[in-house]
C-alpha cells in the first residue's frame, strides 16, 4: 500500500496549524506528516511530495528525522525545496521535478539587546548552521566547510545543480536506460538482431546461397569460438 504526505507551504509548528488552516493558507506541521506514518505497516511504501519556501528550522528537522526514521521514503521535490524543507528533501531516496528550485543557505532569526546579547544570539546561530549541515553531508557525502560554504551563499539550484551536489538522487521523468540482460560470462552475448534476421531470411529460402552459405560459417566460427574460450 502506499501513502502520500504533502509538503506544502510553510513549517510551522503544531500549535500553529489552526491559524493557517482557518485562513486556507497551506502549511505542514510535524503533526500532518506523523498522522500518515501512524498508518504504516511493513512493506508499505511512502511518497513525499515538497514544494515549500521552509519555516522553522525545528519543524523541518522533526519532519526530516520522522521520514529519516521511516522504511521505503521516496521524496519528490515537485516545485520548490527552500531553507527548512531543503532539510526534509534530504531524509531519503530524493528526485526533483526538472523545474523544481532547490535553496539553502544560514539560520537567521531576530534579535534585540547590548553587545553581550547580539555576540550571543551570532554563536547560537552558527551553532545551529553546525547542525542543520549535517543532514547535506550525510546525503551528499561532502565535507563540513563544504556544507557551510554551500549555507553561506545562499545557494539556489536547478535539478541538474542539485544531483551534481550529491543532494538528490535523480531528476524525474528522466529516460532511464533499459537494464540489458544478465549474462554468466563476460564473452556471453546474445545475437544480434541483424544475424537473427538473416537466419530468417535463410531458413526462409529468401537469402542468396552464396552469401548465406559465408555467413552461416561465420556463425559457427563465432559459436566454436565462445565454446573453446569456456573450457
Amino acid at each position: 500500500m502506499k501513502h502520500r504526505i504533502d509538503i506544502r507551504g510553510n513549517l510551522i509548528p503544531n500549535d500553529y496549524k489552526w491559524f493557517y488552516d482557518w485562513f486556507e493558507e497551506d502549511s505542514t506541521c510535524p503533526r500532518d506528516v506523523q498522522k500518515v506514518l501512524d498508518q504504516v505497516v511493513d512493506g508499505d511504501e511512502i511518497e513525499v511530495y515538497v514544494s515549500s519556501p521552509g519555516g522553522v528550522i525545528e519543524v523541518g528537522t522533526e519532519i526530516y528525522t520522522a521520514l529519516r526514521s521511516a522504511k521505503n521514503v521516496k521524496i519528490y521535490i515537485t516545485g520548490r525545496a527552500c531553507s527548512a524543507a531543503s532539510i526534509v528533501a534530504m531524509a531519503s531516496y530524493c528526485e526533483m521535478a526538472p523545474t523544481a528550485l532547490m535553496m539553502v543557505h544560514c539560520v537567521s532569526t531576530r534579535a534585540s539587546g547590548n553587545h553581550s546579547d547580539m555576540e550571543h544570539t551570532a554563536e547560537v546561530l552558527r551553532t545551529a548552521d553546525q547542525a542543520l549541515c549535517r543532514a547535506y553531508m550525510q546525503k551528499a557525502g561532502m565535507t563540513e566547510q563544504e556544507a557551510l560554504d554551500m549555507m553561506e551563499h545562499e545557494t539556489w539550484m536547478t535539478a541538474e545543480q542539485a544531483k551534481e551536489r550529491g543532494l538528490i538522487d535523480g531528476v524525474m521523468f528522466e529516460e532511464k536506460e533499459e537494464p540489458g540482460y544478465m549474462v554468466a560470462g563476460e564473452d556471453f552475448h546474445l545475437p544480434s538482431e541483424e544475424q537473427m534476421n538473416q537466419v530468417k531470411k535463410i531458413m526462409q529460402g529468401k537469402a542468396d546461397a552464396q552469401n548465406a552459405s559465408v555467413f552461416l560459417m561465420q556463425m559457427q566460427t563465432e559459436i566454436l569460438k565462445l565454446k573453446g574460450e569456456r573450457k
